[in-house]
């Protein structure tokens, strides 16, 4: 399509939906943008913000991060840092002068504008898991390869649920399709499958343009229309300790100059790639987020960032990693004080270590979907169907956790702590009185289908009324859930027109070799 040609429109503004005899397979929550109403828990003093902060100036003063991408080390050393060799060092007014520049919100358009982002402020959105290289159901009953089918499969899910407002990275990696060529068979399966915000991993120029030009196409978007503004966005990890590699500041790089989305997560694990002390890891972590930051505002002023983490520990008696700790939840606190001094949005992860989706699983994860609601987070990663540390994706976890996020969501709404006269509910309790109930009062009547949370997995039968129905545990029902949602699964509308584009984007690729697979 050339710059000037007419804007197509997409066809339709039903969402990717899924129905059974009878009405939809489950009921659950309206598509929405959760607003975050808590005031977020802050461990540290305003010492202790300030210590974190100076701890994370001198590591970029003192010590510097090395940058492996020649490019970003020229554009480094133009704007005034100290290079030497590959190590880079930017003093702290520098710093600060530079993400200053960045907003502290910004929106993300996909190619339904219904599903417009809105990222800081006190929103808070969740995107479903991203990246693990294993898949795992109860069909199976085993750790097995990802594949294609798998991840279309997570992908339905992902559009289904109202919960999940952004589309990650592949929700899992289909190991039976060519590394050189997946990115272009699953970007193409995320923009018909799916309509909301889409992700490029940023691994070489190849994928990064590739997935531009595609989410371009999707959008009916001339490549003015596509810079405009936000429509898709990239996390990169620094290489912890101290590290940015070659590949994602290229790709970094590049969406900086498109106007797209920039999230910089810093994987530091304490007692392993960081310090073991807590302050030791969020101040490392910082400093190796600012500096990708003040790198995308020197390309262009007024890029949209966010910085994450990933701060969590190991096992110190096998160094795996661990998730969903008490130090992990202190972690991302202490690390969303910080995002707000630096008025920078945050994206932190519903993560967990448990290897099935069982009780571990849920604690874990829930341990660190609460500390995203704590920590004042925007953006949230993994938050539906991540198992085994990131190593496995489930479609029963993925089930479970949408519920945990819909209760979320609910807890959230200005409805269950509204103190209105009617909400007080002063004549419902003195016609009551002492000896009666509220269930047959008109009061109640009047709001018993919308008073509560109606859950679509738990299951509140007592144990008699569970057991006579089956006795079913809770994967089970997520599990039998999730084929009914597979099976009714019908796509987003999208243009013919725009389908076949992208078709042959995807074919003509392919004949010229993809991606290189090296770097």
């Amino acid at each position: 399509m050339s710059d000037t040609a007419p804007k197509r429109k997409r066809g339709g503004g039903r969402s990717g939906n899924a129905t059974r005899r009878g009405g939809a397979v489950i009921e659950q929550m309206p598509w929405r943008l959760p607003i975050n109403v808590d005031r977020p828990t802050e461990p540290l003093d305003e010492e202790g913000v300030w210590a974190i902060h100076d701890g994370a100036m001198r590591i970029l003063e003192e010590v510097g991060i090395e940058f492996l991408n020649h490019e970003a080390l020229d554009i480094l050393k133009h704007a005034g840092c100290t290079v030497n060799g590959e190590n880079v060092r930017m003093g702290r007014d520098f710093v600060m002068e530079w993400i200053a520049k960045a907003p502290s919100q910004w929106t993300m358009t996909p190619r339904n504008p219904d599903r417009e982002l809105i990222i800081g402020g006190k929103y808070m959105l969740f995107g479903n898991v991203s990246s693990p290289p294993n898949y795992w159901d109860m069909s199976l009953g085993k750790k097995v390869p990802g594949t294609r089918e798998m991840c279309k499969n997570l992908l339905k899910l992902s559009q289904y649920f109202n919960c999940i407002h952004f589309v990650g990275g592949y929700p899992v990696e289909p190991v039976d399709v060519h590394a050189s060529v997946r990115h272009l068979d699953v970007l193409y399966d995320k923009l018909t499958i799916t309509d909301k915000v889409a992700h490029a991993y940023s691994l070489g120029k190849e994928r990064v343009e590739d997935v531009m030009e595609m989410v371009r196409i999707a959008g009916g978007l001339t490549h003015e229309e596509f810079e405009e503004k936000p429509r898709m966005y990239t996390n990169i990890n620094s290489t912890s300790p101290l590290k940015h590699d070659i590949p994602m500041l290229d790709g970094w790089m590049r969406l900086a100059r498109r106007n797209q989305g920039l999230i910089v997560t810093p994987f530091t694990l304490a007692g392993a790639m960081a310090p073991v002390t807590m302050a030791g890891a969020v101040a490392q972590s910082l400093a190796e987020a600012l500096c990708a930051v003040v790198l995308a505002q020197i390309i262009r002023p007024g890029a949209a960032c966010a910085i994450g983490t990933f701060t969590s520990n190991v096992d110190m008696k096998s160094g795996a990693p661990a998730f969903g700790t008490p130090e992990y939840m202190r972690a991302t606190q202490m690390t969303g004080q910080l995002a707000r001094f630096y008025n920078l949005p945050m994206r932190s992860s519903g993560v967990c270590a448990a290897n099935v989706p069982d009780g571990q699983a849920m604690w874990e994860t829930s341990n660190s979907l609460w500390a995203a609601v704590q920590s004042g987070t925007n953006l949230v990663y993994h938050s539906a169907g991540w198992l085994e540390g990131g190593l496995i994706a489930s479609p029963e976890k993925f089930i479970m956790d949408c519920e945990v996020l819909q209760q979320i969501q609910r807890y959230m709404e200005p409805a269950t702590f509204a103190t209105t006269p009617d909400d007080i509910a002063l004549d419902a309790i003195k016609a009551v009185g002492n000896d009666g109930h509220f269930f047959g009062i008109q009061h109640t009547q009047d709001r018993y289908t919308t008073a509560f949370y109606q859950p679509f997995l738990s299951d509140w039968k007592n144990y008699e009324g569970w057991e006579a129905a089956g006795g079913m545990w809770t994967p089970e029902r997520a599990h039998n859930i999730y084929k009914r949602i597979i099976e009714e699964f019908e796509e987003p509308p999208m243009d013919d027109a725009i389908r076949q584009e992208l078709q042959e984007f995807v074919e003509r690729r392919k004949a010229e070799g993809g991606a290189p697979t090296d770097f």
